[in-house]
């Protein structure tokens, strides 16, 4: 069957999915390491769409993101579930992941969400939490180099109730993690994902009668992979599933690829949903019958309201950006970013430099970024693939009080005959007065997991380098191809308008 229709449900850096139902739709959950706010929660009432809610990590003081900071470092995969009359959120935050595996609560999905309780001696990834009939709370996490481990615990307290107990060691492909229990029927399944979060991603599944042990691998595991095919979604798994309305659904994650071998994927793992059939007693991933995901993805503010729920910041906490009035003014810290959620896209950002330096970038870590560094010296587009740094072009400033930079992605056609097909090509303009300059264009594959290794995506934003930095426009909006107008048309257009 042809499966290549499928589309990401919620495209861009949302990896490590987790889904439950609640009173009032479907609630899906993601990973979001480094990233402040962080853990985002989306709800759907049709599965056709999804829209984003809250983030389960709203406040600086829940969790410590500082004491082992960095690319990767922070929350990691996480189970979201629905229990007596709340959602319950766990995960593990690499820099608290000797206090253990933690929990959160809210009555509402949007938040707010409690402050975390640990449950000591739980120390691993992956948590998952399920309840049986009677009330007991099976907690099932990964312990690198032993497998898929549980305990009974209380989870109000934080409190282990049973001595740790291993359940299964997997296939036995490497990484067996992100383990999800459910009770279907007579039987209770244990679906877990193998073969590391790479090109050798897969999701498996065993189950026994009992929750806490005895589990049978099914005879046809891998039940969900695209290794080895030319499928354009790659390294798919750590699923999780739900039943609404009668029928079962799945989420996971995937990716996009692009580029000669060994192919470059620059949007970080994204999250498919596709139903999910129940055959023989084992569940069957139906992704020929997946919907297709029409996800808009443009943004354009002002920034004289708070910034919604799109804008994060890498090992930040937002307090430098300051909406108003004016503007958003940017402090010193960080950058303030939101996702790359399209394969060609373009992005524009106004600025106000005439008192520092502004920087509008590409950003995957903090080695792997490009930018277009904005004073009233000039514009710069620099570069950063560690342990390189380069300037690739520049150009005057007429007016650095009001100064348009353009950043844009286009995915080029394939070529048989090309020896090094980049994932897809940057382009960085600034456009000051009546003049408009390209700046350079660069191989986008620098900023991608093949080069930098980790868990994340590409992310775009601003920040401030020096001085006193406005920006007073940011527009964000996918293309298919080159964008259908020219920095000086949009340009234009934009004061045209004003």
């Amino acid at each position: 069957m042809d499966f290549h229709n499928l589309t990401p449900a919620i495209p861009g850096f949302y990896s490590d999915p987790t889904m439950c139902a609640g009173p009032d739709g479907v609630y899906v959950a993601h990973s979001s390491f480094e990233y402040f706010p962080g853990l985002p929660v989306f709800r759907s009432t049709d599965m056709a769409s999804f829209t984003q809610v809250g983030n389960a990590l709203d406040r600086p003081d829940q969790f410590d993101l500082q004491t082992f900071a960095g690319a990767s470092a922070g929350t990691y995969g996480s189970t979201l579930r629905y229990h007596d009359g709340r959602f319950w959120f766990i995960t593990t935050n690499i820099g608290q992941v000797t206090q253990g595996q933690a929990i959160l609560t809210a009555t509402d999905a949007a938040g707010p969400w409690s402050d975390p309780v640990f449950v000591a001696g739980v120390v691993g990834i992956d948590p998952d939490l399920c309840w049986d009939a009677d009330g007991t709370c099976y907690l099932t996490w990964c312990v690198f180099g032993q497998g898929i481990m549980q305990v009974t615990v209380d989870p109000e307290a934080g409190r282990m109730l049973s001595e740790p107990r291993l359940l299964w060691t997997g296939t036995g492909a490497k990484a067996p993690e992100g383990p999800h229990l459910y009770h279907v029927g007579d039987w209770w399944y244990l679906m877990i994902a193998e073969g590391g979060t790479e090109k050798g991603h897969m999701v498996n599944v065993a189950r026994s009668r009992r929750p806490d042990g005895g589990f049978e691998p099914a005879p046809q595991n891998p039940i969900l992979t695209h290794r080895s095919t030319d499928h354009p979604v790659q390294s798919v798994g750590h699923a999780d599933l739900v039943e609404c309305d009668g029928r079962w659904w799945a989420c996971y994650h995937g990716t996009r690829p692009h580029g000669m071998t060994p192919e470059y994927h620059v949007l970080g793992r994204e999250t498919m949903v596709c139903p999910v059939e129940w055959v023989d007693g084992w569940p069957v991933f139906r992704e020929d019958q997946a919907l297709t995901y029409d996800v808009d993805t443009i943004l354009e503010t002002d920034f004289t309201e708070p910034l919604g729920l799109r804008w994060t910041s890498p090992q930040g906490d937002l307090t430098n950006a300051a909406t108003g009035p004016d503007g958003l003014v940017l402090g010193e810290g960080r950058p303030v970013v939101i996702r790359v959620q399209d394969l060609g896209w373009f992005a524009e950002a106004d600025l106000d430099v005439s008192g520092g330096t502004g920087r509008v970038l590409v950003y995957l870590d903090d080695d792997h970024w490009y930018g277009v560094d904005v004073d009233a010296a000039g514009a710069r587009a620099v570069g950063r693939s560690a342990p390189f740094e380069g300037e690739f072009g520049r150009a005057d400033v007429d007016n650095p009080a009001a100064v348009t930079v353009r950043l844009s992605a286009e995915v080029p056609q394939a070529s048989p005959v090309a020896r090094a097909q980049p994932p897809d090509v940057l382009t960085f303009s600034v456009g000051s007065g009546d003049a408009v300059t390209e700046l350079a264009s660069v191989d986008g594959r620098h900023a991608s997991t093949e080069v930098a290794g980790g868990f994340t995506g590409r992310t775009i934003g601003v920040q401030r380098l020096s001085g006193t930095v406005r920006v007073t426009r940011f527009r964000y909006e996918p293309v298919e191809g080159l964008p259908p107008m020219t920095l000086a048309d949009l340009i234009a257009a934009h004061h045209d308008d004003a």
